[in-house]
């Protein structure tokens, strides 16, 4: 009778502690740490650089700028920006500005100065006839000493002085001469100010003048490009050969030390073009501030790269294009690689986080360098190995992992 109350009482209560020991168990579970879910990369052999990656612009090697030489007016330029010419060829034409007109008081003062030079001339040619007189003279007087000291009817020193006025008569003409021909030039020049004070209706200057390439190449800035009046000196165009160009890459003069001539450079212009190699050929001495897009000043240095390539890649290239610089500093081939973004500081030192198994292991590492993507490590990790990426706080040693 009691077996049977016991059987009966059982039989009542076993739901009930199963169920319990289904909740408890589902409860465990449930608060067990599941493994997380992690990006991983291969440690890896390869080829390390340490590079210096800035932003710069191309431009011309060799720029000629044809200027106006004197005041004129500019006729309308035929040429546009990227027409090609040829040394030699007419690329300017200017033509003479006429005198300016002047008031009536300007031009009855340039009458009285023609009339002032003419009065010198007519003097001068007066002066000119009474010295050719004086000459003459003097040269009758001389062959009379002459004859009279060779019959010894006057002494040596009489014949000395005739030879001697004779010779002062002949320098006294020559210097007369000398005086008419300045005051025919300078009545000349006051005539010559009158008479292109005032032109004629319809008058024009003569003479146009033609501005030629000194080099071939191409037209790559037109300063004016129409009709217009220029002074002397003021910038018409600019010539070049766009197959002939450079790299200006600015670098902040605290990085500049490692970069020497002769540093490997490869050019980039836009995203998935590929890369233009080309070497530095010289640092610049001097630095220069600049502000960066966040406000700072900064002190930096143009490195000046020269392209390695040639044919027609050059022609898709133009003054002032905008190129990606990446410039190498240094290269180790057979370098042990992680992943930059898999590093995590651990004081001074550094550590990565190993998938070994289902768990990540935490183990410290030796770096020599680092870039933007990879850090070039000598011991602490092996190749082929999976270390975890961008790990976060919530990574620890011994955490249960899950590749995604």
């Amino acid at each position: 009778m009691n077996n049977t109350k016991s059987n009966h009482r059982w039989r009542r209560w076993a739901p009930w502690v199963a169920a319990a020991l289904g909740v408890a168990a589902l409860a465990f579970w449930a608060f067990q740490p599941r493994p997380l879910l992690v990006e991983v990369a291969p440690v890896t052999t390869g080829r390390f650089e340490q590079a210096i990656e800035e932003d710069g612009q191309l431009r011309l090697k060799h720029r000629y700028l044809i200027s106006a030489p004197t005041q004129a007016e500019l006729s309308r330029p035929t040429l546009k920006v990227g027409d090609t010419v040829r040394a030699g060829d007419v690329v300017a034409t200017l033509t003479p500005v006429a005198p300016q007109m002047i008031d009536a008081r300007t031009r009855l003062v340039l009458q009285q100065r023609v009339g002032s030079a003419d009065a010198v001339r007519r003097a001068s040619s007066a002066q000119l006839q009474r010295l050719d007189t004086a000459l003459a003279l003097a040269s009758l007087e001389a062959e009379r000493s002459q004859k009279l000291a060779r019959e010894n009817f006057i002494a040596p020193s009489a014949l000395d002085q005739a030879v001697l006025a004779r010779r002062s008569a002949q320098q006294a003409l020559d210097a007369g001469r000398a005086e008419v021909r300045a005051a025919e030039f300078a009545l000349a020049e006051a005539q010559a100010a009158l008479a292109r004070s005032e032109p004629g209706s319809g008058q024009r200057v003569e003479g146009l003048w033609s501005l030629k390439s000194p080099v071939d190449g191409q037209v790559i800035k037109l300063h004016l490009d129409s009709a217009s009046p220029v002074t002397a000196g003021q910038h018409l165009l600019e010539i070049g050969d766009v197959a002939s160009v450079e790299a200006v890459v600015d670098v902040l003069s605290s990085e500049v030390q490692p970069i020497a001539p002769g540093t490997p450079v490869s050019l980039t212009l836009t995203t998935g073009a590929p890369a233009l190699p080309g070497h530095v050929v010289r640092i610049e001495p001097v630095a220069f501030t600049k502000v960066s897009a966040l406000g700072i000043e900064e002190q930096r240095v143009n490195v000046i790269v020269d392209l390695d390539t040639t044919g027609a890649v050059l022609q898709r290239l133009g003054d002032g294009f905008r190129v990606d610089a990446r410039i190498t500093v240094s290269r180790q081939e057979g370098a042990l690689l992680v992943p930059s973004a898999a590093l995590v500081r651990d004081g001074e030192a550094w550590r990565v986080f190993v998938v070994d198994g289902k768990r990540a292991v935490a183990r410290a590492v030796t770096l020599r360098e680092r870039n933007a993507d990879v850090a070039w490590v000598s011991e602490g990790v092996r190749e082929g190995e999976q270390v975890l990426l961008y790990p976060g706080s919530t990574i620890t040693d011994g955490q249960a992992v899950k590749i995604r």
